[in-house]
């Protein structure tokens, strides 16, 4: 990369007003004075929405912030961008926040932006942009003196950044480096404290449960590493789903070569989830955007073909899959103390067993595939401490939104932190509950989320998968560990949460919902809420709904889709599918269906309201639609009632 940087185009300021936005377009210049209030929270589904990541490659070019609201408008159209002649973007807190999608910087690196300011950026959002080769910085006064004129020295985006994080961005990207760095056999170290002598006084600091699962999988040519180093991981586990195989691979032999020398080809995993009921989904198939993903689903089938990993494909008799990517993770392979890596950000689902679980973009994957080795930083982490005993009818899920409401949440102050989760109400969650807590971290802005592995993990991994494991004595956070801060939470003053449309951080207790809100759709389902204990709410609820001569009224609309056919088939054996029947409930095979925009329960029109126990709300992301979020309880009692209600107040009412 050159050594100074120089403005050549034009900037784009995401304004919180249309009008800003649609001047810029039609050729005006502002500066950040004049351009008035920044957009906040610009999502990746607001970036590139999924119906335009049907390609890998610089087509994307066509698409950046097509989906990005200003006000109530989307001004924004394809090629506006590339035809403006921008080459820096400007916005506000928590840049890129939401899925891992590598697709974001690449349409923007492919329309010309070489430049990202923000006030904040999400982690992996970030990561991706130093992979790829756009330039960071929250330092304005650097956007400043590049509108002036001046030539600003590299080193200035590389401020503040750890030395690994440096020598890649120099490099021009993960892969450029890669290809000339040392990658031995990776190995686990015998202990979390295996350093040299010279580093004896870090190996007795106490340390957080990642930090020791970091410390176990070091790269060999690093002895320790302190909180904030950019270092490389061994990785038990790297998976793909059907969106990003073909990416990754496209990058992979780019990079490496055709064919690639794959790095433990059993520990690669590749799953047919994302697109599997893009039959079913309105806008793929009413914008002809079919053949696009059977472009995707070629690249994804041709890898699992070409190299022996592991693979979970499409149903044979029905659309579906065998199961989306995290649950499969939890019910298949991950283990308390290993490192999951995938090409999604709601990787963290496996921290519920006491894994080391994240996400990461395609380069960050395919570099992985090759190498064994994943980067990250030794992150600091976040206590969240909750005492006391959930309420009837209060779940995992409204723990979760009740966190993402909070100011220093909602400001971005967690972002890159690992959720470290513990308290008398998580020790007495399930594994499934647990999983909703860690999954969610995505939200929250986390690195990862991670629950200290106990007796509920052994029965779990018993039970499930017929695994004998022994929990071993460093798989705990020591007394005296550093964390940035410790939250402590009242788990008896959580009540039903609901997260209002635009933002899962957009929270409010549902019982002060001033108003009522018609619904058109509840959907049940996704990683999030379609696992063998969210079914079991669904059913309470419902069960009490038919015994009450309820069913879920005319021009309501319930779906509940399984998270995987194990899923399905616990369903099967406790005798909720009859009832499920009697509700009226459509029932979805699994895949991330609505959840992805790309199924059975996404809205059709802006008009139609949608609840749903999915993990994110943003604009656009199940349909074009407003969407609520809610707890499994709180969505199947409101289908019933046909307005959104808790299960509480549904009872109320009843009575």
């Amino acid at each position: 990369m050159s050594d100074t940087i120089r403005l050549d185009g034009r900037v784009l300021y995401l304004s919180q007003d249309p009008a800003v936005i649609e001047a810029q377009l039609a050729g005006e210049n502002f500066t950040r004075a004049t351009a008035g209030a920044l957009r906040d929270n610009v999502s990746t589904d607001e970036i590139t929405p999924v119906t335009v990541m049907l390609t890998y490659d610089e087509r994307l070019g066509q698409y950046p912030y097509v989906g990005f609201k200003a006000g109530e408008r989307m001004p924004i159209g394809r090629d506006a961008v590339k035809d403006g002649g921008f080459q820096v973007t400007v916005a506000g807190k928590r840049y890129g926040k939401g899925s891992s999608r590598e697709s974001s910087p690449l349409a923007e690196l492919s329309a010309g932006i070489r430049l990202i300011v923000a006030e904040s950026f999400e982690r992996i959002y970030q990561q991706n942009c130093d992979n790829i080769g756009i330039l960071t910085t929250t330092d304005f006064s650097v956007l400043d003196r590049l509108v002036a004129g001046e030539a600003v020295p590299i080193d200035e985006f590389l401020k503040g950044r750890d030395a690994l994080t440096q020598q890649i961005i120099r490099s021009g990207g993960l892969l450029a480096y890669s290809k000339f760095a040392d990658w031995p056999a990776p190995r686990v170290r015998e202990t979390a404290n295996t350093v040299s002598a010279a580093n004896a006084a870090n190996a007795t600091e106490p340390k957080t449960l990642v930090e020791k699962i970091i410390a176990r999988h070091l790269h060999p040519g690093v002895e320790s590493a302190q909180r904030g180093d950019g270092v490389f991981i061994a990785a038990d586990w790297r998976f793909s789903h059907d969106y990003f195989t073909g990416m990754c691979a496209h990058l992979m032999h780019r990079a490496f070569g055709k064919p690639a020398p794959l790095h433990a080809p059993d520990h690669i995993i590749a799953f047919q989830d994302h697109l599997v009921l893009a039959s079913q989904s309105i806008p793929h198939v009413r914008d002809g955007l079919l053949p696009g993903v059977a472009n995707l689903m070629e690249g994804h089938t041709s890898f699992s073909h070409d190299y022996p990993v592991r693979s979970h494909g499409a149903l044979d008799n029905s659309p579906g899959s065998e199961g989306i990517c995290h649950a499969l993770m939890a019910e298949q392979y991950a283990l308390p103390g290993q490192v999951a890596c995938g090409t999604d950000s709601h990787t963290p689902h496996s921290g519920a067993l006491g894994c080391l679980a994240f996400g990461a973009g395609a380069t960050d994957i395919a570099n992985s595939w090759v190498t064994g080795y994943v980067r990250c930083k030794v992150p600091e982490t976040l206590r969240i401490e909750i005492d006391g005993t959930l309420r009837d009818g209060v779940t995992a899920k409204d723990v979760v939104l009740h966190l993402l409401q909070m100011d220093a949440i909602r400001s971005g102050g967690a972002i890159g932190l690992v959720f470290e989760y513990g308290g008398a109400a998580v020790r007495a969650m399930s594994i499934d509950e647990r999983a909703t807590l860690t999954n969610m971290v995505a939200e929250l802005g986390g690195f990862t989320g991670i629950v200290e592995p106990d007796e509920r993990t052994v029965a779990f991994l018993k039970e499930r998968r017929g695994v004998d494991f022994t929990l071993e004595n460093w798989m705990k956070s020591d007394p005296g560990a550093t964390y940035r801060d410790t939250i402590c939470i009242d788990a008896t003053a959580i009540e039903p949460m609901l997260a209002r449309p635009g933002d899962p951080g957009n929270g409010v207790p549902a019982p002060q919902l001033e108003q009522d809100v018609a619904i058109d759709i509840a959907y049940g389902g996704s990683c999030t809420a379609g696992k063998r204990e969210d079914f079991d709410f669904y059913h309470e609820v419902l069960r009490w709904g038919v015994e009450q001569g309820m069913r879920v009224p005319e021009g309501t609309r319930l779906f509940l889709q399984f998270g995987t056919m194990a899923v399905r088939a616990y369903c099967e054996r406790q005798g909720y599918l009859p009832v499920f029947e009697r509700a009226g409930v459509t029932l979805v095979m699994p895949g991330c269906g609505s959840c992805a925009n790309c199924g059975p329960g996404q809205s059709a029109h802006a008009n139609e309201v949608t609840i749903s126990a999915i993990n994110r709300n943003f604009p656009g992301r199940s349909g074009p639609g407003n969407v609520w979020l809610a707890s499994p309880y709180t969505v199947a009692a409101s289908a019933l009632a046909g307005k959104i209600t808790t299960f509480e107040q549904l009872k109320r009412a009843r009575g």
